[in-house]
């Protein structure tokens, strides 16, 4: 069932109402005052308030327009002793769901309690329809590489384990983070996201654990956390090799403890959340870099998903164009356009650095841009960098500025760390599926600083 606070300087109504509610089986915390109210809002999760306008030290509409600034799902019902038109008037502007004269029926407080707490439960359903008609909260395409994804998600998702997830910008982590929520118990609770590359230095202790009211010069008032907000739910830190080394620290002892203070606070907090973490960067070069710390690493990637970029799983390009077709069909059309078959083999031979979101960005330009019903490639070539006007297979851009020499060792490497994967790092399997010795393998190896995977 759902909390509910009670805001009321007299104990006899506070006490009154709990009894009522609770027999009603809701669970109800009490509070004497607004600034009361407002702390044990920072520290609980309550769904509905109800309010006495005539409050000590903060007047109840200060308290409300605080609540619906700071709190805005949350319901609030107003009452007071002293009730007229005007003010009736100004707390429902403000956001009161309604307003209660007292002395109050308690047959009345009873139904509009249900009203508004059912009100709030529709107001949550409707957020997670929204979520789930947005076909891109599934990942789009069968290329082997994202039907793994797809396994490892149906797996994962049901337990509580750290999930590391790496891959260039643009190609879909947050997908992966987003579906592994959807698909565990903590569905129902928030999935909180930080770009942690997005938040100064300065800030990002205050972003994720919260801070105290005059911790610092712009800490006017105390705020929860990233952390706090997920409680019971999802924290997805994104770009997490972006973040300092004291952070991370902090980070490290959160994960080993559950607990952590706010800036500023010595008061311990608890918290139930599971942590999903993504980079874009390779994440053991920052380790021997000494930019990321190596205990926090082994911590975070107890499930490693690599998300391919889309040059490698260029197969999935049709499915996604039709997708994207659909999603930006403008209004006035009955029917999505549609690229024709020249223009789809243009965009095959793409090598898309910026990825599925760029992808994304070209057909949104398209459909916006350009009346054609069947887009040509030569519609197309003008919504693209000029490189694509070259025939070029996509894998070859990587070496399109390279020197002979340099672009042969540049392939020869990689197709040997390939090679080396696919037979799990057997060197007599691996030499014999590259047809040469195994003396000749382990040269190559020595040679370009492979490393080899027990």
């Amino acid at each position: 069932m759902s909390n509910i606070l009670i805001i009321d300087d007299e104990a006899g109504i506070r006490s009154i109402l709990k009894d009522v509610l609770e027999d009603e089986k809701y669970t109800v915390f009490l509070a004497e005052d607004g600034y009361r109210g407002l702390d044990l809002l920072n520290s609980e999760p309550v769904d509905l308030v109800i309010l006495d306008v005539w409050l000590p030290n903060m007047g109840g509409i200060e308290v409300l327009k605080k609540i619906k600034e700071e709190y805005r799902d949350v319901e609030v019902i107003v009452i007071s002793g002293h009730a007229n038109i005007n003010l009736a008037v100004n707390a429902v502007k403000i956001g009161a769901f309604d307003f209660l004269e007292k002395p109050l029926s308690l047959e009345k407080i009873i139904t509009v309690v249900r009203n508004a707490v059912e009100l709030e439960k529709l107001k949550q359903e409707n957020k997670k329809l929204k979520n789930s008609l947005f076909t891109e909260d599934e990942m789009i395409g069968h290329h082997p590489s994202i039907e793994k994804i797809k396994e490892i998600i149906e797996q994962s998702a049901p337990t509580d384990a750290r999930i590391l997830i790496l891959g260039e910008n643009g190609t879909g982590k947050e997908l992966v983070a987003r579906a592994i929520h959807r698909k565990s118990r903590r569905s129902q609770w928030p999935f909180v996201e930080v770009n942690c590359a997005a938040i100064p230095d300065t800030l990002i202790e205050s972003e994720l654990f919260g801070h105290e009211k005059g911790s610092f010069t712009s800490a006017v008032s105390r705020r929860k956390g990233k952390f706090e907000l997920a409680d019971r739910g999802t924290l997805f830190l994104d770009e997490i090799a972006d973040m300092s080394l004291s952070t991370q620290a902090k980070v490290l002892r959160v994960i080993q403890e559950l607990k952590f203070e706010r800036v500023g606070g010595e008061e311990s907090i608890s918290v139930d959340v599971r942590l999903i973490a993504a980079t874009n960067k390779e994440i053991e070069k920052e380790i021997q870099a000494k930019r990321f710390r190596e205990d926090l690493y082994f911590r975070l990637n107890v499930i490693p998903i690599f998300v391919p970029p889309l040059r490698a799983r260029i197969e999935d390009i049709d499915e996604l164009v039709v997708y994207f077709m659909k999603k930006f069909k403008l209004p006035s059309r009955s029917e999505p356009k549609v690229v024709s078959e020249d223009a789809l083999e243009l965009l095959k031979r793409y090598s898309w650095p910026g990825n599925i979101r760029e992808l994304k960005n070209v057909i949104e330009r398209v459909n916006i841009m350009n009346d054609e019903d069947l887009i040509s490639a030569g519609t197309l070539r003008k919504y693209l960098p000029v490189k694509t006007k070259h025939h070029m297979n996509s894998w070859m851009y990587e070496f399109e500025k390279l020197k002979l020499n340099t672009a042969r060792e540049r392939f020869e490497s990689e197709f040997i760390k390939l090679k080396l994967e696919s037979n799990d790092y057997n060197l007599n399997h691996t030499a014999k599926d590259l047809g040469v010795y195994t003396s000749n393998l382990y040269s190559k190896i020595k040679k370009y600083g492979i490393e080899i995977k027990r």
